[in-house]
């Protein structure tokens, strides 16, 4: 995943959080709460990816695997959908 669209993902989540908190408890605090709270989940999730995807990498070139890989471009971060 590429950091711009998880910036986009990240805005919209935070802004849907932010709303639906604020419209189930009426309370400003307590949405912007809620939202720093999911924030640093996806900040977290986002790091685990990053270092995961690393890993992978490292792992690969020690095995001495080709570099050359039928992967297409767009799915080479091993996310699908």
């Amino acid at each position: 995943m590429y950091f711009g669209q998880f910036l986009v993902g990240m805005s919209a989540t935070s802004a849907v959080v932010a709303v639906w908190t604020y419209l189930a408890t009426g309370s400003f605090w307590a949405a912007f709460a809620w939202t720093v709270v999911s924030l640093l989940v996806l900040q977290v999730g986002y790091f685990v990816l990053v270092v995961r995807l690393i890993y992978r990498r490292a792992q690969d070139v020690a095995t001495n695997q080709d570099p050359i890989e039928a992967v297409p471009p767009l799915h080479r971060d091993g996310v699908r959908f």
